[in-house]
């Protein structure tokens, strides 16, 4: 069916009633243009965690099903809110939770993965001039339990609402009117960008911007759903991520950087073929995600094995790297956690030399230390340490040129 559009309403921008009535007429007057509006919300500003905090007083490790039928249901609260502001501005409004549609997720309680949704329901009040207003971030598994999607999870329901329904494009509203080249609040020069590719998106997510989750980016990416980031409190076009590439991309997009990353080395591990899938093997079997990896061989035949983590998983991993360490004869165990990594992307890097070199002398024009280096054909990041991760993310937006 034509002219839909999904537009998904943050925490935020549902914080109190009267941001229920700002949201209703920006769904109102979306309408009035010809567009059929599927609505798609999260909890009301502070609710989940509120919810979190209550799971956790009566339960110190709360039990994943009833944690996630607990933190769900504040979603359930923004539905009927927001289909009842609807209707006092007279638009015919239905609310849904993910149960009633039938928005089906395999049983990882917490992180859950989207398996289907029926649209029949929803297709059928569009067809009769009805918005249906759907609960973002739940879903049920085969068992009829409610899962979770994880944190930011509401951004890629409506993503997956807007491919199962072939809408023209998910519009994210948020409490920021775009994607912008840094972080505001680190750099007062950043400056809103007007498009991103998907693979750009992907890898500013990955390191550090929080505008969007970077499920809901890698959903649209696989089936070319463009996603639009505006602002519910601003009247703007905002930032439009799609998969079109254009010879006038800039050479780099953005800057970034993250503040919950941890450093790690195990010294002294025999150098022989298979060491870095020994020691990474048992890390990634208890979920955790390994980034940048760095690893040095000696003259007496050993090795160091340097690698991040998120640093909430940090002493989880040195626990484990120390186990290792008895097993193989290794060295100490070395765990850092004043680091941040700074990252360039750019889509235009893939034609253009000399970036890792402008960006290593200004690094070391201010004197800042680089720890460790990843890149990939459209991103270049550095560890260095968390005090400097501000001057340095100031200096490369100012060395990029990116406030233009």
């Amino acid at each position: 069916m034509p002219n839909i559009v999904v537009q998904k309403f943050g925490g935020t921008s549902l914080s109190d009633t009267d941001r229920f009535k700002a949201v209703a007429k920006i769904i109102k007057d979306t309408s009035e243009k010809g567009k059929k509006v599927v609505a798609v919300v999260s909890a009301m500003a502070g609710e989940t965690q509120r919810l979190i905090d209550l799971a956790k007083e009566v339960q110190e490790i709360p039990d994943p099903r009833e944690y996630d039928a607990l933190i769900s249901s504040g979603e359930q609260v923004s539905v009927a809110l927001l289909a009842m502001t609807l209707r006092n501005e007279k638009v015919n409004s239905k609310s849904y939770t993910a149960f009633q549609l039938g928005l089906r997720t395999d049983d990882y309680h917490g992180k859950a993965r989207i398996n289907s949704i029926d649209t029949k329901n929803i297709l059928k009040d569009i067809s009769a001039d009805i918005t249906p207003v759907i609960t973002g971030f739940q879903g049920i598994n085969e068992e009829g339990d409610i899962t979770t999607l994880g944190r930011g999870g509401s951004d890629t329901s409506a993503v997956a609402l807007a491919v199962a329904l072939g809408a023209e494009e998910c519009q994210i509203y948020t409490d920021v009117d775009g994607v912008y080249t840094t972080d505001p609040n680190v750099y007062e020069k950043a400056k809103k960008i007007d498009k991103l590719t998907f693979e750009e998106m992907l890898e500013l997510s990955s390191l550090g911007a929080k505008v969007l989750q970077i499920r809901s980016v890698e959903f649209a990416s696989k089936y070319n759903m463009p996603i639009r980031v505006k602002s519910s409190f601003t009247n703007n076009e905002g930032t439009l991520i799609n998969g079109e590439e254009n010879m006038e991309d800039a050479l780099i997009s953005g800057v970034t950087h993250t503040s919950d990353d941890a450093k790690l080395t195990i010294r002294k591990v025999p150098d022989i073929p298979g060491i870095a899938a020994k020691i990474l093997d048992p890390i990634s079997s208890q979920g955790i995600e390994v980034d940048i990896i760095i690893q040095n061989v000696s003259e007496d035949k050993t090795t160091d094995f340097t690698f991040t983590v998120k640093r909430e998983k940090s002493q989880e991993t040195k626990n484990i790297l120390s186990n290792l360490s008895k097993e193989f004869g290794g060295g100490e165990i070395e765990l850092n956690e004043d680091i941040s990594k700074v990252s360039l992307v750019g889509v235009g890097m893939k034609s253009h030399a000399g970036v890792a070199a402008t960006m290593f002398k200004t690094l070391a024009d201010k004197n800042i230390n680089i720890e460790m280096i990843s890149t990939s054909e459209i991103k270049i990041s550095v560890v260095v340490k968390e005090d400097l991760a501000h001057e340095a993310v100031k200096s490369l937006h100012d060395a990029f040129n990116l406030e233009k």
